[in-house]
């Protein structure tokens, strides 16, 4: 049995999935039913002096696996969680990480009271790109407990901003928050699906997640959580291959339900197992050596498997050379003057009958 555990910021979880800030945090009660579910850790709902009230409609689908919204923090205030919400999690099966926000002075306001009240560990966060080290420095004022910082990928100095965290004391990096301002119309009435524009969050926004975990790896050493898309166990994988400490989800147990926490990590050890790895976590940053290495530009080879190709003819529509042919015999034909070298149509093969020479067909 592979160990799926991970260490963050000096705390054991049992797994690496995280039920990242949304919906499904927003009490004692939904937190306590993610960490039954499976959850490791949990994040609350972004914790405020005032709760706060959601236009309706404030959440809507944004493509398969993808979801807009324009949720603000938790609509429970910081006294109640203090008081009710924290304290009687006491008995929890997990790690509970309260975040907070959204200005420093809240930050220096909240941090000690939600650590007294029964946190784990913080996570503060801001929309605000001048906002975020000097939340931490107050955050590390007030507590012991160790203190993530969210950053958004919407920040164009987004390193910068990473270094001045860790320079304030941050423990950890929570990467990455939802992406927008986006938008969707409902062409029936011509009017926003939510009424203005949103923030996006969800499988379309994973490889940019990737992208900041992989970055943030490139450069520092310390604890990632990355979060932003990850909807299978292979997802989980390739996100800790980035560089992330362990992994947030929140879109895909919303729109799937909390049972993906189950599913996913039975999934995950079978992969593991599959591919012969005692532990997650030393595949922590397998592919960053490879992101330093220069672009190839030698021609690619591919293997084929007949015996699993359903004839689909995805790897023939999409090549825009008219390289890649599949006789009514089965047999893959490829014209080498014509091919690029793209890669493309191996990658939309469902079956990996076609892939890149040297991939597995797992892989």
């Amino acid at each position: 049995m592979s160990d799926l555990t991970v260490t963050l910021c000096g705390l054991k979880l049992k797994n690496p999935l995280i039920l990242a800030s949304g919906p499904l945090s927003w009490s004692a009660t939904a937190i306590r039913t993610a960490f039954d579910a499976g959850a490791a850790a949990v994040v609350t709902k972004t914790i405020r002096p005032q709760a706060t009230v959601n236009p309706a409609p404030h959440i809507a689908t944004a493509g398969r696996g993808t979801l807009l919204n324009t949720e603000g923090w938790s609509d429970l205030s910081a006294e109640q969680w203090i008081e009710q919400e924290l304290p009687s999690l006491a008995d929890r099966n997990g790690v509970l990480i309260a975040s907070t926000g959204h200005t420093p002075a809240e930050v220096a306001q909240l941090a000690g009271p939600l650590a007294k009240a029964g946190a784990d560990m913080l996570e503060v966060v801001s929309y605000r790109v001048e906002d975020a080290a000097p939340m931490v420095a107050a955050a590390k004022r007030a507590v012991t407990i160790p203190v993530l910082v969210k950053v958004s990928a919407n920040w164009p100095d987004l390193l910068e901003v990473v270094a001045s965290c860790l320079q304030a004391g941050a423990d950890g990096i929570t990467a990455i928050d939802s992406i927008g301002p986006a938008l969707r119309v409902d062409v029936e009435t011509g009017r926003p699906v939510l009424g203005s524009f949103a923030w996006l969050s969800g499988a379309a926004i994973r490889p940019i997640a990737m992208r900041a975990v992989a970055e943030i790896g490139l450069r520092h050493e310390v604890p990632v959580v990355g979060t932003g898309g990850v909807g299978r166990a292979e997802d989980v994988v390739e996100v800790v291959m980035a560089g992330a400490t362990a992994v947030g989800a929140h879109t895909a147990p919303l729109l799937q339900g909390l049972d993906w926490f189950g599913e996913t990590l039975a999934r995950l050890e079978r992969w593991l197992e599959e591919h012969g790895h005692a532990r997650l976590a030393d595949l922590r940053g397998l592919a960053l050596p490879y992101l330093r290495e220069p672009a190839s530009h030698a021609p690619l080879t591919f293997a084929f498997d007949a015996a699993t190709c359903t004839r689909c003819g995805r790897c023939v529509t999409v090549c825009a050379y008219g390289a890649r042919h599949l006789t009514p015999q089965g047999e893959m034909l490829l014209d080498e003057d014509l091919c690029r070298s793209c890669g493309l149509c191996a990658s939309v093969c469902p079956t990996n009958a076609l892939r890149l020479a040297g991939q597995t067909a797992e892989e």
